[in-house]
């Protein structure tokens, strides 16, 4: 990944940092992008990218407004010349059950974690078919098996599925490959908001036993980007623990 350059969306914390710091290790110039709030945690994880001898630069953009996505694309062209690798991993959860849910807790979501994908990669689009690049988007195992008060969220989950199988069929022949990953429970803030009940439940439905690390949500996105990984396109891949078996 020498020199190839790499955004990842929603990359101030959690999986996102991780994802970042993860394609610096291999070489990589890492354009980060979040939204305004979060400028500290990009600032720290442009800092720790630095520290470790990486370029990185982030960029404020809020991925459900598309305007603002082109904005930003239009900025990295001229500040990098280039995109390889485009992560979307952007996401926001407002969980409740489907009975109680708002239109706007319904809107949110939807724009944010699936209409963002759209945005992005439609913004991204040209840069990526130019260099025959990657497009990796984060999904979840929610959006293949649902979980109680997440209706939103499994719904653009899911979305996300079926967007990168057919995305892939179609970029296949510009040599662009689309793939996804489903993450299970990560050791993330989202997750530590999570009552202690439930985690001990999750983790007994886990065959290991344990929630991930974001770092290994990482090692997955980094090998997809990769030439080991060159005659893999629209798949989905689980890092769950085995929750999902």
């Amino acid at each position: 990944m020498r020199d190839k350059v790499v955004l990842v969306t929603g990359a101030a914390q959690g999986i996102g940092r991780a994802i970042a710091l993860r394609f610096v290790k291999g070489g990589a110039k890492i354009v980060l992008n979040d939204i305004e709030s979060q400028k500290e945690n990009l600032e720290n994880t442009k800092k720790e990218i630095e520290t470790l001898g990486g370029e990185a630069k982030y960029y404020f953009a809020d991925v459900s407004k598309y305007e603002e996505v082109e904005k930003m694309m239009k900025e990295i062209e001229n500040d990098f010349g280039r995109l390889d690798v485009l992560v979307n991993n952007a996401g926001i959860i407002k969980d409740r059950t489907f009975a109680k849910m708002t239109y706007e807790e319904w809107k949110a979501v939807i724009d944010v974690n699936l209409t963002g994908v759209f945005n992005c990669t439609k913004a991204a689009l040209r840069l990526i078919i130019a260099n025959q690049g990657n497009i990796i988007s984060i999904s979840s195992i929610v959006g293949e098996r649902g979980n109680f008060g997440q209706t939103n969220y499994a719904a653009a989950k899911a979305g996300i599925i079926g967007f990168t199988k057919s995305l892939a069929k179609e970029l296949g022949k510009f040599g662009v490959r689309v793939n996804a990953v489903a993450p299970g429970f990560i050791e993330t803030k989202i997750v530590e908001s999570v009552p202690e009940s439930i985690k001990i439940a999750v983790k007994q439905l886990t065959a290991l036993g344990r929630f991930g690390k974001p770092e290994e949500v990482a090692n997955v996105v980094y090998f997809l980007s990769t030439e080991e990984a060159s005659f893999i396109t629209g798949e989905i891949i689980h890092i769950d623990g085995g929750l999902a078996i």
